[in-house]
């Protein structure tokens, strides 16, 4: 029995070694499947909570630890024995992602983060300086730049010969019970509030497609919706976000459908919901083989999101639909 536990040790250590922070939140489950599936193990989790019963289902060999000391030394006394971990994923709270962006680093690992990468634009220069000194790298999870739709839609915005701009509707609705304002999702100090929370990916592809953000306003900022008019090189753009399951049209609730996305770009609507949870894997293929997005690539959803959380909102002469009588 020995010698095979032996065998076993050696073999574990072959393939690339993971440590995750955050195993309770909503998006861990995602990226143990993404670790799964590119054939990689899970050495270590950790969660000040210990609802992470989910771990059974892809590591269940892998040790978790609730207090952060102690995953702190797990780390260490792997990192001495020279089975160090190569990379960490951060899913913690989006206001603690540049502090365990710096622990991984230090740990001599690479870091693969959730959105948002930071809160605030100098958090990324303090890790650019990170990353010289410890020669280690921090990947972001900027999904919809890897949807096929995204790509080409892209393609179709680089090729257009129009010099006009298209017009865009963005929204996005994601209903949340009365938990989400309880939580530290519901905190703005601690979430960057719901542009942040929910709408950072989405303000990162419209970047990515349509070019340089030329004007940024707001028209309303709740704890629950918000809405405003974003203008890019390329594009003019009406969006709308809210957790708020009636703000979903009467048709689409009709189907028992709690999420609802819709672009549409000059009336014509883009599909680009299929596929979107598998995307975290092919993140992870993208990021295994060195072509992950990293710091630089967030900063202007970044300055996006902070822009629209701190400046007043006006009234707009070309709002979303849906603020339209309310």
């Amino acid at each position: 029995m020995v010698l095979v536990a032996s065998q076993m040790s050696k073999l574990k250590y072959k393939m690339l070694n993971f440590a995750l922070i955050g195993a309770a939140g909503y998006i861990a489950p995602r990226h143990m499947a993404a670790i799964k599936a590119t054939n990689n193990g899970l050495v270590a989790a950790y969660d000040p909570n210990d609802s992470v019963g989910i771990i059974d289902s892809y590591f269940p060999e892998a040790n978790f630890f609730t207090e952060f000391e102690r995953f702190d030394r797990f780390i260490d006394k792997h990192r001495r024995e020279a089975k160090r971990i190569n990379f960490f994923s951060i899913c913690s709270p989006n206001y603690l992602h540049d502090s365990h962006i710096r622990f991984a680093l230090r740990s001599g690992a690479d870091a693969i983060c959730e959105k948002p990468l930071v809160l605030n634009p100098w958090n990324i220069d303090a890790l650019v300086d990170y990353e010289k000194e410890t020669g280690k790298k921090v990947n972001t999870i900027l999904q919809l730049r890897l949807h096929p739709s995204i790509i080409a839609l892209k393609k179709t915005v680089e090729k257009s010969p129009l010099k006009e701009k298209f017009d865009i509707d963005l929204t996005y609705i994601t209903s949340r019970g009365k938990w989400y304002l309880q939580s530290w999702k519901g905190d703005e100090s601690k979430s960057g509030g719901i542009a942040t929370n929910i709408g950072i990916h989405f303000f990162d592809m419209l970047h990515f497609v349509f070019g340089d953000l030329q004007e940024n306003k707001v028209a309303l900022r709740e704890k629950t919706k918000a809405s405003g008019y974003l203008e890019y090189q390329n594009a003019r753009v009406r969006w709308f976000l809210s957790t708020e399951y009636f703000d979903i049209p009467k048709e689409i609730r009709e189907t028992g459908v709690r999420t609802y996305r819709s672009l549409l770009i000059n009336g014509s609507e883009i599909e680009f919901s299929n596929n979107f949870t598998d995307l975290h894997r092919v993140s992870y293929e993208e990021i295994l083989n060195g072509r992950g997005f990293g710091l630089i690539e967030n900063r202007v959803s970044i300055e996006t999101v902070v822009a629209i959380r701190s400046q007043a909102t006006q009234k707009l002469s070309d709002t979303h639909p849906l603020l339209l009588g309310k």
